[in-house]
């Protein structure tokens, strides 16, 4: 026998092997492209910036002036009027009228949710948005507020038997995006549906039990716990009306709060239905939190160290002593700050703000979520008061709760526009 002979089985084997080869291959590429199919695309909203000035919506206005910029300046200046006395009657009861000057004063924008603009007409429905500071003095109420820790929403939407959250773009997610929850007593860390959000946060966690996944995470997103609005939809026929059960559960044991039912006429009405869903949830949930139902698990927190001076290690007085200056100078206190941040440059621009507050010792952030909510530990020579002075000095809205402080831009949310 020839040496090709001998060797054709094994040439012709080789190519079998790679004839065999190539569909592994193909099936591994589908695998990685299914994967990065799955972070790709856009999933969900951003939502918009939340401040904690009072915020007074659906301010309709009908103007005719000279000019449509006339107009509009009008329409602004009522919308103005007809908010501070809604926002008066529900916090005092009866009038107050304050003059144009002063309530450009207080006023620190006006959000746009629908306008028409006509070459001399002006018809808009309106957000007012009220500087807390301000306007709180002439109100008679004080800047301290129930406030819950920072709870992360994954909003689930239940409809044609699937559920979903950010797999797709969805109106629940979206109402969640645009709700503003400057006025609401909880804390809401809401997500973007970016990144590895929509493999993190999807409608399968609600079943999840364990804690150690669940610190994870909730490290991840800053926050303290977990809620699920759920909205399930149900369609009667074809462009007819739609039922909308919603329920407010939390926690890692999915625990039901409370129910509510609601009627759309049409696909049209859907978004102002969820709308309205979720102030009712927020309802729910705020009144869960006054009554002590809704508190942070114990088993999310992450359990400090364990002191080595509790420790037995013997008779150690042979040993020489090293001391190392790590706890933080008399008078310091350990901060921990909640910040906004959508990107990286956030992140920096937020410790350099902060750094540069008279008194902060050190500023550095511990727990990062871009496109969500960040960690900062600050170390402060001073009071809270005096931390929640200097971060409102530049620029900033601020919630505290004891050592935990909350922070966001006093802007006037998105698509929002300065008061004329």
């Amino acid at each position: 026998m020839t040496i090709s002979e001998r060797l054709s089985p094994i040439i012709a084997m080789r190519g079998l092997i790679r004839l065999l080869a190539i569909p592994a291959v193909v099936a591994l590429g589908l695998m990685a492209a299914h994967l990065v199919a799955q972070m790709e695309g856009e999933r969900g909203v951003p939502p918009i910036a939340s401040s904690g000035d009072f915020e007074v919506g659906g301010i309709h206005v009908d103007v005719v002036a000279g000019s449509a910029d006339a107009a509009r300046t009008a329409g602004w200046r009522l919308a103005q009027r007809l908010a501070w006395k809604k926002l008066w009657a529900q916090t005092n009861g009866g009038a107050l009228g304050l003059s144009d000057g002063q309530l450009d004063q207080i006023v620190s924008g006006i959000e746009v949710e629908s306008e028409q603009i006509g070459p001399n007409r002006y018809i808009a429905d309106l957000r007012v948005l009220f500087d807390r500071a301000r306007a709180g003095q002439i109100l008679g109420v004080t800047s301290t507020a129930l406030r819950s820790p920072p709870l992360l929403v994954i909003p689930i939407l239940r409809q044609g038997g699937a559920s979903t959250v950010f797999e797709t773009i969805n109106e629940w997610q979206k109402a969640w995006a645009r709700y503003h929850t400057g006025n609401s007593a909880i804390d809401y860390v809401r997500t973007s549906g970016s990144g590895p959000d929509a493999l993190l946060l999807n409608a399968g966690q609600i079943d999840r039990r364990g804690r150690n996944w669940w610190r994870n995470i909730l490290d991840q997103y800053g926050a303290a716990d977990v809620v699920f609005p759920i909205a399930r939809l149900e369609r009667q026929w074809p462009g007819g009306p739609v039922i909308g059960r919603f329920a407010a559960r939390y926690g890692p044991d999915n625990r039901l709060l409370g129910e509510v039912t609601l009627r759309a006429e049409n696909d049209a009405a859907v978004p102002k239905m969820l709308d309205q869903a979720i102030e009712k949830l927020n309802a729910i949930y705020t009144q869960a939190l006054i009554d002590g139902r809704l508190r942070p698990d114990p088993s999310l927190v992450i359990e400090e160290p364990l002191n080595a001076s509790a420790l037995d290690l013997g008779n150690m007085s042979d040993l020489p002593v090293e001391t190392t200056d790590l706890a933080p100078a008399a008078g310091v206190t350990a901060f921990s700050i909640q910040f906004d941040t959508p990107d990286d440059r956030a992140v920096t621009a937020g410790e350099a703000s902060v750094r540069a507050i008279p008194g902060v010792r050190s500023a550095s952030t511990t727990s990062l979520a871009l496109g969500g909510v960040s960690v900062m530990q600050v170390s402060f020579e001073g009071s809270v008061e005096m931390l929640r002075a200097g971060l409102q000095a530049r620029g900033y809205s601020v919630n505290a709760n004891g050592t935990t402080l909350r922070i966001s831009r006093r802007t006037a949310g998105g698509g929002a526009a300065g008061a004329p």
